[in-house]
């Protein structure tokens, strides 16, 4: 814990949280411009 500030771990989580946003926008019909 604690490397989530500025590094390797932080883009991948952002990343992560990003698909996982769309996953579930587009699961839900309720989607970014279409996506």
């Amino acid at each position: 814990m604690g490397g989530y500030v500025g590094g390797a771990n932080s883009i991948g989580f952002i990343l992560v949280l990003f698909i996982l946003l769309v996953i579930i926008s587009r699961g839900t019909g309720f989607g970014f411009g279409g996506y």
